[in-house]
């Protein structure tokens, strides 16, 4: 049975239990008392037809198509009838490709990285794959597939990251009831075995083989200036050194997006040298540090994914007679900033290489060999200083106590004078005056 409410306003609403047990409302809005004893009566009848499991008869089904489609939607949220609205279905490749196309807020080389997981993602569970039928169970599944795809565990964290951050946002568009990835994680370790202290000696031995001046400045410019490359090598302009304040200016592509498209950093000596040879040797008009040939290669959407510096750099690598170490720019970077923490404070070398201190603990500071050679040597002093004192057997001798001032000599006496006189023997009291002296008895 349903029945019928009016509210203050005037509105209706019609109330009834549906099969479920669950009580459920149909608001009518301001309508006739006749018009909602109708529409009670439909109601009625589609809820008994619903719980006995037969389909409305012809009156009732003629009824329902002639409705409205307020009303009709209004019934199928009371599940009395099938919804209207035609399911859209969203595939997989059609939301990635709309959604990474519509983020104006990243950068381009973000878009690239988003597109390796794009690619798994598509390679995974197909480009025609519903996004609405996508469950956890096959989340985990593709977390491990990336694992079997052998990729480091850095890479299967960001990608899992990014899968995330697509999915969540269909669930925000309210496309998906709910993120299947929202429980899949995978931890980024091994980050230390990646890791690779680049030292001054080795630098200076792959300055000497680089080609020209143009890559002695993107080496100096990556581990004397803690610059990324290409990004902010390729974009340092003439116009960003200040060589009165020994300051440059770093255009900072990465960071943009949070705000913070420059930093200032030091005009590091070690960088100078080069600068100055650099802009002896730089063409009249030039704008950039390094040869704008370089920037050419930069795709129509401003991504420096065709850069490809690695395969030269990994030339210039072989020339010096060094062994490849992983993430060769980053590592070179990563070696001025451990270098810069020891004399400066982490918060200050954070500053000037554009992360935060939490991210250089994480990703950049590292432990090298002169650590434990200064450890060692620290040690030691201070064992033999210890051996030292133990084998001692003389007695130190005391102190000599200073010569006293003239002044002070000279003013013992009267202090000893002082000290040393007797006490009247009126007493403690002082003296008044004003009465008269008392006589002895005898």
């Amino acid at each position: 049975m349903a029945n019928i409410s009016k509210r203050p306003n005037g509105r209706r609403l019609i109330q009834f239990v549906g099969n479920d047990g669950k009580r459920r409302t149909i608001r009518l809005g301001k309508v006739s008392q006749r018009v909602a004893e109708s529409v009670k009566f439909r109601v009625e009848q589609l809820n008994v037809e619903k719980i006995s499991g037969h389909a409305p008869d012809g009156d009732t089904a003629r009824w329902v198509s002639e409705l409205s489609g307020d009303l009709a939607a209004k019934l199928a949220k009371a599940e009395l009838i099938p919804s209207r609205v035609r399911q859209v279905t969203t595939t997989l490749q059609q939301f990635l490709e709309h959604y990474i196309a519509e983020r104006k807020d990243v950068e381009p080389s973000t878009k690239l990285v988003w597109g390796h997981t794009q690619r798994n993602l598509l390679e995974f569970f197909g480009d025609r794959r519903d996004i609405s039928d996508i469950t956890p169970g096959e989340t985990d599944q593709f977390k491990q597939w990336l694992i079997g795809q052998e990729y480091a565990s850095t890479t299967i964290h960001k990608r899992l990251q990014f899968a995330r951050t697509f999915f969540h946002a269909m669930f925000r568009r309210k496309l998906i009831p709910e993120n299947p990835f929202a429980e899949v994680q995978s931890p980024a370790i091994g980050m230390a075995d990646r890791q690779r202290f680049i030292s001054q000696a080795e630098i200076t031995a792959l300055l000497e083989c680089c080609p020209d001046h143009h890559w002695r400045m993107i080496v100096a410019l990556s581990r004397y200036g803690g610059l990324r490359n290409p990004s902010e090598t390729l974009s340092l302009r003439w116009q960003n050194i200040n060589w009165e304040t020994n300051r440059i200016v770093v255009q900072s592509p990465k960071t943009k997006r949070h705000g913070k498209p420059t930093r200032t950093i030091p005009l590091f000596a070690e960088v100078r040298e080069h600068l100055e040879t650099s802009f002896e040797m730089a063409p009249e008009g030039a704008v950039y540090v390094v040869d704008e040939w370089f920037r050419k290669t930069l795709k129509p959407d401003g991504s420096w994914g065709n850069c490809n510096l690695r395969t030269t750099f990994e030339k210039i690598i072989e020339r010096a007679g060094l062994t490849q170490w992983p993430r060769l720019f980053h590592n070179l970077r990563a070696s001025r900033e451990t270098e810069l923490v020891e004399r400066f404070p982490v918060q200050v070398v954070a500053e000037w290489l554009g992360n935060t201190p939490t991210i250089a603990l994480k990703h950049y500071l590292m432990t090298t060999a002169e650590h434990f050679a200064k450890a060692v040597n620290v040690g030691q002093k201070k064992a033999t200083q210890y051996t030292h004192a133990a084998g001692r057997k003389e007695p130190q001798k005391k102190s000599v106590e200073p010569e006293k001032s003239r002044q002070l000599r000279n003013i013992a006496p009267s202090c000893e004078t002082v000290q040393n006189a007797g006490m009247e023997d009126r007493g403690l009291e002082p003296l008044t005056f004003w009465l008269p002296a008392r006589r002895s008895p005898n």
